[in-house]
């Protein structure tokens, strides 16, 4: 009786050395690497008649080996396991068990017993594209990339040309950061040169020549190649979905995207993830623009109608994005075979002057998946952004209205946090914080969360004291919570308790040194306070080192320096921030610069924009005030 039909005889007690073995040893004896014995020539099965059972011709020293190498395995003898299996693989030339021996040193980490047992592979089996695979990565992931050359380029070689660009595209994850990275980038390079000169592979060749050099830190080789390759294919959306990725890096990687977008009529979905890479980088209004060019593109794609309301909202245009949300929600109720939005779990929406490609907090993930749980996560989002454009307004009834739609359970505790606002808003502080007081506080992001709403209620009351209180109360009890020292530091800043600002600010960088905000916010107040200006110009250089771009950093530079005498530089850098973020404290920095330029006429119309997104603005009331202007 053949081998295999007897092993359910020889199979141990329950909880005896079958259940030890595991399954690498039974895929092997069982006939993961045993050639099936061939049927008579010119036979036929009967139809519908089962398959027989291939025959397995392993021999009785090759189950001994196989036996003993994963016992030895299993002892901790790993070189006399993986020296065994090697044995029986070239024995056998069978590559499956030059896998399981290889892949017994990769567990082991025994790296040269790994590239021995592969070289072992690769001489008995030299057609073998897995060896050449296994041994290139070993090579590239021990930072040797001049030995990986040659059993790189040997894969691609091996592997079939309709299958050979994705094993090009997979070549840039290779790339290891570190000192070995430039190497490592300079080897791939070469071993994909003649398939960036073949015409099947050219494309995809090119486009992973460039993740390479960017993988590797070049960005101008990076960005070379994947011009390069747009220049011989203007349609290759391969170059202009990795000019997306290396925008956050490099700015002029937008220029791969823009002219795509010019020259191909690419899926709307592009403009959207351009739209949100914008956002990423606070570019608001050039979001608008894109998002805008994706509805003209395809009127009736909602998710665009979304994202068009979202960034309307943050830049202060409440009645547009009442409209661009109203319309997401009527292409989303005409949807085929669109079920009732299924309940949302808490969640929390993009606060008052959030940005809007953080409105989806960790707080409001559910688990989800699939459309309809995103559809509903959507239209919960879009009820909640439609209540934040009609309070912008002041049209509380028409906010209360909105989130009466979304309900409680939908709305969970974005809804009472909406509910909150509205309160705060209409004077009724101690409301709003009773209905505050129902969130949880079991886990210190529970707290956190809790107490940075509540002191949000307080603040925009103008209720200074006793925001500081409650954060002071907070700390005591979550001790080096940066993010709820930052709000301390601010609240001590408005009670002109600048030196406990300072402090507490450092503390900030000291736990968080890369927290752009920190810097920026302290040496905005010594920059506000005309107060060590240079260790001003310092900490808001930092800042932009950290967070380069960003309007609010950028502010705060202008301000330093119109602070410092230098208005035409101000006026620029003032002018960069309000294009990139049209804030009303913006507003109110650019206005001053303006006015005391004698740009008269200019700074009144700057104010009358801040004015519009919000009249009670402090810093704008008190601009206007100090100056005398009326408007």
């Amino acid at each position: 009786m053949p081998l295999r039909s007897r092993l359910p005889h020889r199979a141990a007690a329950p909880g005896r050395t079958r259940s030890r073995l595991g399954a690498g040893l039974l895929a092997l004896v069982v006939g993961a690497s045993m050639p099936a014995v061939a049927q008579q020539a010119g036979a036929t099965a009967p139809a519908g008649a089962a398959s027989a059972p291939a025959v397995s011709a392993m021999d009785g020293q090759l189950f001994y080996q196989v036996l003993v190498s994963e016992l030895a395995l299993r002892r901790g003898e790993a070189q006399a396991a993986i020296e065994t299996l090697t044995d029986a693989a070239r024995r056998q030339r069978d590559e499956r068990l030059f896998r399981r021996a290889t892949d017994m040193a990769i567990e082991a980490r025994a790296a040269e017993l790994a590239l021995s047992t592969l070289q072992e592979w690769r001489r008995i089996l030299p057609r073998s594209a897995d060896a050449a695979q296994t041994q290139g990565q070993i090579l590239m992931a021990l930072g040797r990339p001049s030995e990986a050359r040659e059993p790189l380029r040997r894969w691609l070689e091996l592997t079939p040309l309709p299958q050979q660009p994705m094993v090009i595209a997979s070549l840039p994850r290779l790339v290891l950061r570190g000192a070995q990275a430039p190497a490592a980038a300079q080897v791939l390079d070469e071993v994909l040169l003649p398939w960036r000169e073949a015409a099947a592979t050219r494309d995809a060749a090119r486009l992973a020549t460039a993740r390479i050099w960017w993988a590797a830190g070049d960005l101008e080789r990076g960005l070379a190649a994947a011009r390069a390759l747009q220049q011989a294919d203007p349609a290759s959306e391969g170059a202009a979905m990795l000019g997306l990725e290396m925008m956050g890096q490099d700015g002029r990687a937008e220029a791969l995207v823009r002219n795509y977008l010019q020259t191909a009529r690419p899926d709307s979905r592009l403009r959207l993830a351009l739209s949100r890479r914008l956002t990423a980088l606070q570019r608001y209004r050039e979001a608008l623009d894109v998002v805008r060019d994706a509805v003209a593109a395809e009127p009736r794609l909602a998710e665009a109608w979304l994202m068009q309301g979202a960034l309307q909202l943050e830049l202060g245009q409440p009645r547009e994005a009442t409209a661009a949300l109203e319309r997401y929600l009527a292409l989303q109720a005409e949807a085929p075979n669109a079920p009732p939005p299924p309940p949302v779990t808490p969640g929390t929406p993009a606060e008052p002057d959030a940005d809007p490609d953080e409105a989806a907090t960790e707080e409001e993930a559910d688990d989800g998946h699939g459309p309809q749980a995103e559809a509903a996560r959507n239209e919960a989002q879009a009820y909640l952004m439609l209540a934040q454009a009609a309070e912008q307004s002041k049209d509380y009834a028409a906010a209360q209205a909105w989130l009466e739609k979304l309900g409680e359970a939908r709305g969970g505790r974005s809804a009472l946090l909406r509910r909150a606002s509205l309160l705060a808003r209409q004077g009724r502080v101690d409301e709003a914080r009773a209905l505050l007081q129902r969130l949880p506080e079991g886990s210190p992001e529970e707290l956190r969360s809790k107490v940075m709403a509540e002191t949000q209620v307080l603040r925009d009351a103008r209720h200074w004291q006793a925001a500081y209180d409650l954060l002071v109360q907070a700390n005591a009890r979550q001790p080096d919570d940066a993010d709820l020292l930052y709000e301390q530091a601010l609240l001590a800043e408005k009670l002109r308790r600048f030196d406990e600002m300072e402090r507490l600010l450092r503390r900030v960088i000291a736990l968080e040194p890369q927290r752009q905000h920190a810097y920026n916010a302290l040496g905005y107040s010594l920059a506000d306070r005309g107060q060590r200006l240079t260790e001003a110009r310092e900490l808001i250089a930092r800042a932009l080192t950290l967070a380069p771009g960003d309007p609010f950093i950028t502010d705060s530079l202008g301000w330093l320096e119109f602070r410092s005498g230098n208005r035409s530089e101000a006026l620029r850098l003032l002018r960069e921030a309000w294009g990139r973020r049209p804030d009303v404290e913006i507003a109110a920095h650019l206005g001053e610069v303006l006015w005391v330029d004698g740009q008269h006429d200019a700074a009144r119309d700057i104010w009358r924009q801040g004015r519009e997104r919000d009249a009670d603005n402090e810093v704008l009331r008190e601009t206007l005030q100090r100056l005398k202007v009326r408007l």
